[in-house]
């Protein structure tokens, strides 16, 4: 009989408490536990603070049976989680000499500077903790036990902890406790919102059994579904998610996007790859954003050409072929400049496709006519007329900028399943 494993993550850094570092450590982390069988009960984070952090010890323990602990393990004097570490496990700190030629060999290979006292010292550990090498970094890993509860400190380089918890803590976790078989089904929609999604399966989602959960995941104009089943028998639960994954589908047609857990933009890679077809760019206000998404996928420059971020008039006439006279008429954020940007990028750069936007993104320059947040996005492609839309976005300059490229991409793929 499999047992539900409940675990706390412990974020450490007065970074994380004022903003200037973002965690994301603890939403990967969760979801690599959740993958394996874990539940997550409680993410707590605490400053460089000894009693904060003790207590949160304290506190975890009377919640979890595994405690993650990230952060506070540099050279530096505020980072104290591994003097305390040994304090609160009763031991002494001792030299690893394994984790010491890893700090030889980073500075000696990587780094061109000799070695100080501080770096030498993050080889100390406490003697009673069984140590986690660091394949990424210089500040190694600690495993404790106490009361039947596992505590595993990584360093909060989100690298390098990634590292520790792939090569062996993971691994590691069906060896330590009895787990649950997860298994998981997810597809991506597109063009209807979460309401309107959640209305159009809801008998399909009242008739699940008690061991399949149905998960909502909205980002920009696009929701992603997820089945969850669990169970103590794998292949049982697989067969019972893969038939409702399927009647899922079949209900979905005409949003579905891809029946896989990856991005709009991977699956717009896949459908530009298996036609043999290619993609251009021309960016005006996301400087590059969209760009970036096509090229952040492995493999991309099978399909990606290259692109024109045209900010100044000069460039979109110069490089694009934008008419001064359409500019002069028109300005740049409109249906005729931003369709003349997406057919000049087609015909100077030799693709297939041309995405094209030109918009406003904030906080300044808007006006009464074209507020902040209007954008023109036109996909353009041989032999075929540009197809072109006006959005009208209300957020801030981050979030415009995000909204613009995830629509233009979607834009793409409605011209490629045309």
């Amino acid at each position: 009989m499999t047992n539900k494993i409940n675990a706390s993550i412990i974020t450490i850094g007065d970074e994380l408490l004022i903003g200037q570092t973002i965690d994301t450590n603890s939403a990967w982390m969760g979801q690599q536990l959740n993958k394996a069988g874990v539940w997550v009960r409680r993410r707590v984070a605490v400053g460089d603070v000894w009693d904060d952090i003790w207590n949160a010890l304290d506190e975890e323990s009377k919640h979890a049976q595994i405690i993650f602990i990230t952060g506070g393990l540099g050279p530096t004097a505020d980072d104290i989680t591994k003097p305390l570490l040994c304090k609160y496990f009763g031991g002494q700190l001792v030299t690893d000499e394994g984790a010491l030629e890893n700090v030889k060999a980073i500075f000696l290979k990587y780094l061109n500077h000799p070695l100080l006292p501080s770096n030498l010292k993050q080889a100390e550990v406490p003697d009673v903790c069984t140590v986690l090498q660091n394949k990424r970094g210089t500040a190694p890993g600690m495993l404790f036990q106490k009361n039947d509860i596992i505590y595993i400190s990584m360093p909060g380089v989100p690298h390098e902890m990634k590292g520790m918890m792939e090569d062996y803590v993971l691994p590691q976790l069906a060896q330590w406790f009895q787990l649950p078989a997860v298994v998981h089904r997810t597809l991506l929609t597109a063009g209807i919102g979460e309401s309107f999604l959640a209305e159009r399966i809801k008998d399909f989602e009242a008739a699940l059994p008690a061991h399949i959960k149905l998960a909502y995941l909205p980002n920009y104009g696009m929701v992603r579904l997820r089945l969850t089943a669990t169970g103590e028998d794998v292949q049982a639960i697989t067969h019972d998610v893969d038939i409702l994954f399927e009647n899922l589908q079949q209900q979905l047609q005409d949003v579905l996007v891809v029946n896989e857990d990856i991005t709009i933009e991977e699956a717009i890679g896949r459908m530009l790859a298996a036609r043999g077809k290619t993609v251009t760019t021309a960016e005006s206000c996301t400087g590059g954003y969209i760009a970036h998404l096509l090229t952040s996928i492995a493999g991309s420059s099978a399909y990606y050409k290259g692109g024109v971020v045209s900010y100044a008039n000069e460039l979109k006439e110069t490089m694009l072929g934008v008419k001064p006279t359409t500019l002069q008429a028109h300005g740049a954020v409109s249906e005729e400049t931003v369709t003349e940007m997406a057919e000049g990028a087609l015909q100077a750069i030799g693709s297939d496709y041309a995405i094209a936007v030109s918009g406003i993104m904030g906080p300044g320059g808007g006006s009464e006519e074209k507020p902040v947040g209007t954008v023109w996005i036109a996909v353009a492609s041989a032999g075929m007329e540009t197809v072109r839309q006006k959005f009208s976005f209300r957020f801030d300059r981050r979030r415009n900028i995000e909204m613009t490229a995830m629509n233009a991409i979607m834009m793409l793929r409605k011209v490629l399943v045309a």
